[in-house]
Protein backbone atom coordinates (compact mmCIF):
# COMPACT_ATOMS: atom_id res chain seq x y z
CA UNK A 1 0.00 0.00 0.00
CA UNK A 2 3.28 2.15 0.64
CA UNK A 3 4.53 1.85 -2.32
CA UNK A 4 1.60 2.42 -4.22
CA UNK A 5 1.06 5.31 -2.76
CA UNK A 6 4.64 6.73 -3.49
CA UNK A 7 3.87 5.76 -7.27
CA UNK A 8 0.81 7.58 -7.64
CA UNK A 9 2.29 10.62 -5.92
CA UNK A 10 5.85 10.42 -8.14
CA UNK A 11 2.80 10.28 -11.74
CA UNK A 12 0.96 13.37 -10.52
CA UNK A 13 1.62 16.66 -12.37
CA UNK A 14 3.51 19.07 -10.20
CA UNK A 15 1.97 22.51 -9.82
CA UNK A 16 4.43 25.04 -11.50
CA UNK A 17 4.87 28.20 -9.87
CA UNK A 18 3.78 31.29 -11.25
CA UNK A 19 5.64 34.25 -11.92
CA UNK A 20 6.06 36.99 -10.06
CA UNK A 21 4.22 40.44 -10.22
CA UNK A 22 7.21 42.48 -10.64
CA UNK A 23 6.71 46.07 -9.34
CA UNK A 24 8.10 48.81 -11.89
CA UNK A 25 8.92 52.41 -12.02
CA UNK A 26 7.57 53.80 -15.52
CA UNK A 27 7.58 57.53 -17.41
CA UNK A 28 4.49 58.75 -19.55
CA UNK A 29 6.47 59.94 -22.55
CA UNK A 30 6.21 63.06 -24.13
CA UNK A 31 7.78 65.22 -26.91
CA UNK A 32 9.90 67.83 -25.32
CA UNK A 33 12.29 70.35 -26.76
CA UNK A 34 15.99 69.36 -26.58
CA UNK A 35 18.44 70.80 -24.07
CA UNK A 36 21.33 70.70 -26.48
CA UNK A 37 22.62 74.03 -26.94
CA UNK A 38 25.32 72.27 -29.46
CA UNK A 39 28.78 72.50 -28.45
CA UNK A 40 31.86 72.11 -30.25
CA UNK A 41 35.59 72.47 -29.65
CA UNK A 42 36.97 75.72 -31.17
CA UNK A 43 40.78 77.59 -31.67
CA UNK A 44 41.63 81.00 -30.87
CA UNK A 45 43.35 82.59 -34.48
CA UNK A 46 43.96 86.01 -35.16
CA UNK A 47 41.48 87.63 -37.42
CA UNK A 48 44.87 88.58 -39.79
CA UNK A 49 47.39 85.80 -39.95
CA UNK A 50 50.19 86.46 -42.76
CA UNK A 51 52.75 83.64 -44.46
CA UNK A 52 56.08 85.71 -44.48
CA UNK A 53 58.45 84.36 -47.29
CA UNK A 54 61.38 85.94 -49.26
CA UNK A 55 60.21 87.64 -53.08
CA UNK A 56 63.80 86.42 -53.87
CA UNK A 57 65.49 82.48 -53.64
CA UNK A 58 68.55 82.08 -51.98
CA UNK A 59 70.39 80.34 -49.06
CA UNK A 60 69.08 81.46 -45.83
CA UNK A 61 71.88 82.31 -43.55
CA UNK A 62 70.12 83.68 -40.51
CA UNK A 63 66.45 83.69 -39.29
CA UNK A 64 66.14 85.51 -35.84
CA UNK A 65 62.57 84.72 -35.41
CA UNK A 66 61.13 81.99 -33.32
CA UNK A 67 58.20 80.73 -33.00
CA UNK A 68 56.49 82.29 -30.05
CA UNK A 69 58.24 85.25 -29.81
CA UNK A 70 56.61 89.02 -30.36
CA UNK A 71 58.01 91.34 -32.78
CA UNK A 72 57.24 95.00 -34.12
CA UNK A 73 56.77 96.35 -37.27
CA UNK A 74 60.08 96.12 -39.57
CA UNK A 75 61.84 94.32 -37.50
CA UNK A 76 64.40 91.41 -39.70
CA UNK A 77 63.01 88.04 -39.39
CA UNK A 78 65.24 86.12 -41.52
CA UNK A 79 67.92 87.00 -44.22
CA UNK A 80 69.40 84.95 -47.25
CA UNK A 81 72.83 85.22 -48.50
CA UNK A 82 72.75 88.79 -50.61
CA UNK A 83 75.84 88.55 -52.45
CA UNK A 84 74.80 87.65 -55.44
CA UNK A 85 72.17 90.40 -55.69
CA UNK A 86 74.86 92.90 -54.72
CA UNK A 87 77.30 92.31 -57.50
CA UNK A 88 73.86 92.33 -59.67
CA UNK A 89 73.37 95.54 -58.39
CA UNK A 90 76.84 97.13 -58.49
CA UNK A 91 76.69 95.87 -62.54
CA UNK A 92 73.52 97.63 -63.01
CA UNK A 93 74.51 100.84 -61.52
CA UNK A 94 77.89 100.34 -64.04
CA UNK A 95 75.51 99.87 -66.41
CA UNK A 96 73.31 103.12 -65.41
CA UNK A 97 76.56 105.07 -65.65
CA UNK A 98 77.93 104.01 -69.05
CA UNK A 99 74.21 104.95 -70.56
CA UNK A 100 74.39 107.88 -68.84
CA UNK A 101 77.44 108.74 -70.34
CA UNK A 102 76.11 107.76 -74.08
CA UNK A 103 73.41 109.72 -73.32
CA UNK A 104 75.49 112.55 -72.99
CA UNK A 105 77.79 112.14 -75.93
CA UNK A 106 74.67 111.58 -78.26
CA UNK A 107 73.03 114.77 -76.74
CA UNK A 108 75.89 116.91 -77.75
CA UNK A 109 76.53 115.67 -80.91
CA UNK A 110 72.73 116.33 -81.80
CA UNK A 111 73.72 120.20 -80.66
CA UNK A 112 76.87 120.62 -83.03
CA UNK A 113 74.76 118.79 -85.81
CA UNK A 114 71.98 121.25 -85.59
CA UNK A 115 73.93 123.87 -86.02
CA UNK A 116 76.03 122.59 -88.50
CA UNK A 117 72.04 121.94 -90.50
CA UNK A 118 71.42 125.95 -89.64
CA UNK A 119 74.58 126.48 -91.69
CA UNK A 120 73.71 124.45 -94.41
CA UNK A 121 76.96 122.21 -93.97
CA UNK A 122 74.88 118.65 -93.39
CA UNK A 123 71.54 117.64 -95.20
CA UNK A 124 68.34 116.95 -93.32
CA UNK A 125 68.89 112.98 -94.01
CA UNK A 126 71.79 113.45 -91.39
CA UNK A 127 70.33 115.70 -89.12
CA UNK A 128 67.65 113.11 -88.57
CA UNK A 129 70.10 109.89 -87.94
CA UNK A 130 71.94 112.04 -85.11
CA UNK A 131 68.09 112.63 -83.80
CA UNK A 132 67.18 109.23 -83.79
CA UNK A 133 70.31 108.39 -82.09
CA UNK A 134 69.73 110.55 -80.07
CA UNK A 135 67.19 109.26 -78.61
CA UNK A 136 67.83 105.71 -79.05
CA UNK A 137 70.62 106.30 -76.02
CA UNK A 138 68.06 108.37 -73.59
CA UNK A 139 65.83 105.16 -74.19
CA UNK A 140 68.91 103.08 -73.05
CA UNK A 141 69.65 105.49 -70.39
CA UNK A 142 65.65 105.05 -69.18
CA UNK A 143 66.09 101.51 -69.23
CA UNK A 144 69.85 101.17 -67.15
CA UNK A 145 68.04 103.19 -64.85
CA UNK A 146 65.06 100.61 -64.29
CA UNK A 147 67.20 97.84 -64.13
CA UNK A 148 69.01 99.48 -61.39
CA UNK A 149 66.43 100.10 -59.54
CA UNK A 150 65.18 96.19 -59.98
CA UNK A 151 68.44 94.95 -58.71
CA UNK A 152 68.72 97.71 -55.83
CA UNK A 153 65.34 96.66 -54.70
CA UNK A 154 66.03 92.46 -54.96
CA UNK A 155 69.45 93.04 -52.77
CA UNK A 156 66.83 94.29 -50.16
CA UNK A 157 64.27 91.27 -50.57
CA UNK A 158 67.52 89.48 -49.02
CA UNK A 159 65.75 90.49 -45.40
CA UNK A 160 62.18 89.49 -44.38
CA UNK A 161 61.30 92.23 -42.69
CA UNK A 162 58.03 91.92 -40.35
CA UNK A 163 55.04 93.91 -41.95
CA UNK A 164 53.27 94.60 -38.46
CA UNK A 165 53.37 93.95 -35.05
CA UNK A 166 52.88 90.02 -33.78
CA UNK A 167 53.80 87.03 -32.87
CA UNK A 168 55.38 84.38 -34.55
CA UNK A 169 53.36 81.18 -34.73
CA UNK A 170 55.31 78.98 -36.48
CA UNK A 171 58.50 78.59 -38.57
CA UNK A 172 58.36 76.88 -41.58
CA UNK A 173 62.61 76.71 -42.66
CA UNK A 174 65.74 77.21 -40.93
CA UNK A 175 69.45 78.80 -41.34
CA UNK A 176 71.04 77.15 -44.41
CA UNK A 177 68.80 76.03 -46.12
CA UNK A 178 67.87 77.06 -49.93
CA UNK A 179 64.46 78.56 -50.65
CA UNK A 180 62.25 79.54 -53.28
CA UNK A 181 60.94 83.14 -54.17
CA UNK A 182 57.36 83.07 -52.08
CA UNK A 183 58.14 79.97 -49.50
CA UNK A 184 56.89 80.45 -46.95
CA UNK A 185 59.34 80.67 -43.95
CA UNK A 186 57.41 82.15 -40.95
CA UNK A 187 53.88 82.67 -39.99
CA UNK A 188 52.93 86.12 -38.33
CA UNK A 189 49.94 86.55 -36.24
CA UNK A 190 49.16 90.38 -36.49
CA UNK A 191 47.94 91.79 -33.24
CA UNK A 192 44.14 92.96 -33.27
CA UNK A 193 41.09 91.39 -33.56
CA UNK A 194 40.87 87.47 -32.36
CA UNK A 195 38.50 84.95 -34.05
CA UNK A 196 37.42 81.39 -32.40
CA UNK A 197 37.06 79.10 -35.36
CA UNK A 198 35.56 75.75 -35.51
CA UNK A 199 33.36 73.30 -37.60
CA UNK A 200 30.00 72.51 -37.95
CA UNK A 201 27.90 69.89 -39.21
CA UNK A 202 25.20 71.03 -42.26
CA UNK A 203 22.09 70.74 -40.44
CA UNK A 204 23.48 73.85 -37.96
CA UNK A 205 23.88 75.89 -40.95
CA UNK A 206 20.53 77.31 -40.50
CA UNK A 207 21.32 78.64 -36.67
CA UNK A 208 24.60 80.42 -37.68
CA UNK A 209 24.24 83.13 -40.18
CA UNK A 210 26.27 86.43 -39.62
CA UNK A 211 25.78 87.88 -37.04
CA UNK A 212 24.67 85.61 -34.33
CA UNK A 213 25.85 85.53 -31.00
CA UNK A 214 27.28 82.47 -29.07
CA UNK A 215 28.97 81.53 -25.94
CA UNK A 216 32.64 80.79 -25.78
CA UNK A 217 34.48 79.30 -22.70
CA UNK A 218 38.16 79.23 -22.35
CA UNK A 219 39.34 75.40 -20.97
CA UNK A 220 42.00 77.15 -18.80
CA UNK A 221 40.34 79.73 -16.41
CA UNK A 222 36.70 78.87 -17.58
CA UNK A 223 35.75 82.35 -18.44
CA UNK A 224 32.80 82.95 -21.01
CA UNK A 225 32.86 85.64 -23.45
CA UNK A 226 30.18 86.81 -26.22
CA UNK A 227 31.16 86.22 -29.91
CA UNK A 228 29.29 87.63 -32.61
CA UNK A 229 29.63 85.13 -36.33
CA UNK A 230 31.40 87.08 -38.59
CA UNK A 231 31.87 84.39 -41.82
CA UNK A 232 30.31 80.91 -42.42
CA UNK A 233 32.30 78.84 -45.02
CA UNK A 234 30.60 78.69 -48.30
CA UNK A 235 31.20 74.77 -49.21
CA UNK A 236 31.80 71.93 -47.30
CA UNK A 237 35.20 70.38 -46.05
CA UNK A 238 36.45 67.73 -49.23
CA UNK A 239 37.01 65.29 -46.14
CA UNK A 240 35.35 65.41 -43.28
CA UNK A 241 32.25 67.18 -45.36
CA UNK A 242 32.00 70.31 -42.32
CA UNK A 243 31.71 73.79 -42.55
CA UNK A 244 33.71 76.59 -41.12
CA UNK A 245 32.58 79.17 -38.61
CA UNK A 246 34.49 82.20 -37.72
CA UNK A 247 32.85 84.12 -34.72
CA UNK A 248 34.45 87.58 -33.77
CA UNK A 249 35.81 87.87 -29.57
CA UNK A 250 35.26 91.54 -28.24
CA UNK A 251 38.02 93.62 -27.35
CA UNK A 252 38.15 93.01 -23.69
CA UNK A 253 38.98 89.40 -24.47
CA UNK A 254 42.45 88.74 -24.60
CA UNK A 255 42.71 84.71 -25.13
CA UNK A 256 46.39 82.87 -26.15
CA UNK A 257 46.58 82.24 -29.68
CA UNK A 258 46.13 78.59 -30.46
CA UNK A 259 44.10 77.86 -27.02
CA UNK A 260 41.03 75.65 -27.14
CA UNK A 261 37.66 76.73 -26.14
CA UNK A 262 34.40 75.76 -26.24
CA UNK A 263 31.38 77.71 -28.39
CA UNK A 264 27.72 77.10 -27.36
CA UNK A 265 25.13 77.47 -29.61
CA UNK A 266 22.07 79.76 -28.12
CA UNK A 267 19.17 77.36 -27.89
CA UNK A 268 17.20 81.10 -28.70
CA UNK A 269 19.39 80.56 -32.37
CA UNK A 270 18.97 77.15 -32.81
CA UNK A 271 16.31 76.19 -35.72
CA UNK A 272 14.86 73.64 -37.30
CA UNK A 273 14.69 71.55 -33.78
CA UNK A 274 11.32 70.02 -33.18
CA UNK A 275 10.22 68.77 -30.14
CA UNK A 276 11.56 64.76 -29.68
CA UNK A 277 10.76 62.27 -27.25
CA UNK A 278 13.44 61.56 -24.61
CA UNK A 279 14.21 58.47 -22.46
CA UNK A 280 16.93 57.78 -19.62
CA UNK A 281 19.67 55.86 -21.06
CA UNK A 282 19.01 52.95 -18.06
CA UNK A 283 15.55 52.20 -19.90
CA UNK A 284 17.32 51.30 -23.00
CA UNK A 285 18.04 47.58 -23.95
CA UNK A 286 19.80 45.62 -26.91
CA UNK A 287 18.85 42.79 -27.39
CA UNK A 288 20.37 40.74 -31.21
CA UNK A 289 21.57 44.33 -32.22
CA UNK A 290 18.80 46.43 -32.14
CA UNK A 291 17.50 48.67 -29.07
CA UNK A 292 14.13 48.37 -27.33
CA UNK A 293 12.62 49.50 -24.44
CA UNK A 294 9.67 47.74 -22.22
CA UNK A 295 6.38 49.28 -22.55
CA UNK A 296 3.08 48.49 -20.43
CA UNK A 297 -0.10 47.77 -21.79
CA UNK A 298 -2.18 48.76 -19.06
CA UNK A 299 -5.62 47.03 -19.73
CA UNK A 300 -3.66 43.46 -18.89
CA UNK A 301 -1.06 44.93 -16.97
CA UNK A 302 1.96 43.43 -18.79
CA UNK A 303 4.97 44.71 -20.43
CA UNK A 304 5.78 44.07 -24.45
CA UNK A 305 8.82 44.31 -25.99
CA UNK A 306 9.15 47.61 -28.21
CA UNK A 307 12.08 48.45 -30.85
CA UNK A 308 13.09 51.96 -30.83
CA UNK A 309 15.27 54.03 -33.13
CA UNK A 310 17.82 56.38 -30.98
CA UNK A 311 19.11 59.45 -33.50
CA UNK A 312 21.25 61.20 -30.73
CA UNK A 313 22.03 62.06 -27.16
CA UNK A 314 20.64 64.75 -24.89
CA UNK A 315 22.64 65.04 -21.66
CA UNK A 316 21.77 62.06 -19.83
CA UNK A 317 18.56 60.82 -22.19
CA UNK A 318 18.54 59.24 -25.41
CA UNK A 319 16.36 60.98 -28.46
CA UNK A 320 13.75 58.78 -30.18
CA UNK A 321 13.06 59.44 -33.66
CA UNK A 322 10.46 56.03 -34.12
CA UNK A 323 9.32 53.43 -32.12
CA UNK A 324 7.05 55.81 -29.09
CA UNK A 325 4.52 57.82 -29.27
CA UNK A 326 3.26 60.38 -27.35
CA UNK A 327 1.42 58.82 -24.00
CA UNK A 328 2.99 55.13 -23.74
CA UNK A 329 4.26 54.12 -20.38
CA UNK A 330 8.09 52.82 -20.48
CA UNK A 331 9.43 50.97 -17.92
CA UNK A 332 12.95 53.01 -16.52
CA UNK A 333 14.02 50.71 -13.73
CA UNK A 334 14.73 46.62 -13.85
CA UNK A 335 14.55 46.37 -17.87
CA UNK A 336 16.90 43.86 -17.93
CA UNK A 337 14.97 41.49 -15.49
CA UNK A 338 11.64 41.39 -17.33
CA UNK A 339 10.32 38.96 -19.94
CA UNK A 340 7.38 39.29 -22.58
CA UNK A 341 3.94 39.26 -21.41
CA UNK A 342 5.21 39.51 -17.65
CA UNK A 343 2.68 41.27 -15.34
CA UNK A 344 3.69 43.89 -13.40
CA UNK A 345 2.21 46.25 -10.92
CA UNK A 346 3.79 49.88 -10.91
CA UNK A 347 5.83 51.43 -7.91
CA UNK A 348 5.54 54.51 -9.24
CA UNK A 349 4.80 56.70 -12.38
CA UNK A 350 6.46 60.02 -13.58
CA UNK A 351 5.97 62.80 -15.93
Amino acid sequence: AVAAALLLSACSPKKETPEPVRSVKLITVGASDLNVQGEYAAEVKARIESRLGFRVGGKMIQRQAEAGQRVKAGQLLAQIDPQDYRVAADAAAAQLVAAQSNRDVAAADLKRYQNLFEQGFISAAELERRQASDKAAHAQWRQAQAQNTVQGNQSNYTHLLADGAGVITSVDASAGQVVAAGQPVVRLALDGPRDVVFSVSEDKLLSLKSGVVVDVRQWSDGKTFEAKVRDVSASADAITRTFVVKAALPKEADPVLGSTVTVSLRAANLKGESPRIKLPTHALRTEAGATSVWVLDPTSMTVKAQSIQVSTADGNEAVVDAGLQNGDQVVISGVHVLTAGQKVSIFGASK
